[in-house]
């Protein structure tokens, strides 16, 4: 039967997963499987595993179990491999480099920031700091055979608002980074101007709570910055 793979762990972890649910239906219950140095956590993958509710929350609560009593090497949702013999192989020959990573990772948390701004507000304070754009704006509200123009104005507009955001993302970026250990900066999407992961010791969790707080206080109602977390540390993996 094929293994499904939830987590990597040091070989001292406790792994206080008795009962606990795990991927399918009826749910497999979570095990173990270990070398010396390590233990990979698994269960019976069942043979129709798909992405839902039910089995993402599974593996979700898995996770958040394991990550309460120590460090943990997160797999993503769906990871399965031929059998166990195979997990216990790939345990052994990445061993130095899972073992490294998971030392750097003890007493950490992963934090997840989303930070966006009101794009009228953006652009109100556009076309307040721009002669030209408001010179070709006006033109072109008044003209409506200013097509040259017009061009001319949403080229002018796109690059001035991707360079802002560009600039916030920066800002921000460097008003949090000294709070944390390391960063993992992510695509932003159309929706936000920065998507951040953060790697934090227990105790400067609460500092980096303060501190985006403080940092959405100054900024004003017209951004939104959104932290989540702790999170498993599926950017530092």
């Amino acid at each position: 039967m094929s293994t499904y793979v939830y987590a990597i762990t040091l070989a001292d972890h406790p792994v206080d997963v008795a009962n606990l649910p795990g991927v399918g239906d009826p749910p497999s219950l979570p095990r173990t499987l270990g070398t010396p140095r390590l233990t990979a956590v698994v269960s019976d993958a069942p043979e129709d595993l798909r992405a839902k509710r039910r089995d993402l929350l599974a593996h979700q609560h898995v996770l958040e179990r394991l990550m309460a009593d120590g460090a943990v090497l997160p797999m993503r949702f769906g990871l399965v491999s031929p059998d166990d013999q195979q997990v216990r192989a790939a345990l052994e020959e990445h061993r130095d480099a899972y073992t490294e990573r998971l030392g750097e990772l003890t007493g950490c948390l992963e934090y997840n920031l989303k930070a966006a701004r009101d794009e009228d507000d953006r652009l109100r304070e556009i076309v307040a700091d721009s002669a030209e754009i408001r010179r070709l704006n006006d033109l072109t509200r008044r003209d409506p055979n200013a097509h040259d123009q017009r061009v001319t104005l949403g080229e002018l507009v796109s690059n001035e608002v991707r360079a802002r955001r560009d600039r916030e993302a920066e800002d921000l970026l460097a008003r949090l980074a000294p709070e944390v250990a390391e960063h993992a900066v992510g695509d932003p999407g159309e929706a936000h101007f920065l998507n951040v992961s953060f790697l934090v010791s227990r105790e400067q969790a609460a500092s980096l709570t303060r501190r985006v707080d403080e940092e959405a206080t100054r900024r004003g109602a017209a951004y939104t910055l959104n932290l989540n977390g702790p999170l498993p540390p599926y950017s530092f993996v």
